[in-house]
């Protein structure tokens, strides 16, 4: 499985972004899909999430204005993220998980938040 995320960009504080990834190769709704992100110097940390029958999982900071959503037929996985503050700034990544040992991850987007 390969992973592509795109939709990054540079927002004022207050707007949206659409993230989305991209598979190539399978993608089951067995999955985990997660989006991940990092600031340069800090460790890099799970903000969305969902699994199984649909489950979502939210960082607590983004709870209430980040969606996770996906479309196995597609093989496509977004974030939509609204009302975007600087503290969202990052790099944005997107993760497959298919077993505790067996993940892909994607490339990096850059999201930035500022005036």
């Amino acid at each position: 499985v390969q992973l592509q995320a795109s939709g990054g960009g540079l927002v004022q504080p207050g707007g949206s972004l659409r993230l989305s990834c991209a598979a190539s190769g399978s993608l089951f709704s067995t999955y985990f899909m997660g989006w991940y992100r990092q600031v340069s110097g800090k460790q890099r940390e799970l903000v969305a999430s969902i699994v199984g029958g649909g489950t979502t999982n939210y960082l607590d900071s983004v709870k209430g204005r980040f969606t996770i959503s996906r479309d196995i037929r597609q093989k496509m996985v977004h974030l939509q993220m609204n009302n975007l503050k600087p503290e969202d700034t990052a790099v944005y990544y997107c993760k497959a998980k298919r077993s505790p040992t067996v993940e892909y991850w994607g490339k990096g987007t850059q999201v930035t938040v500022s005036s």
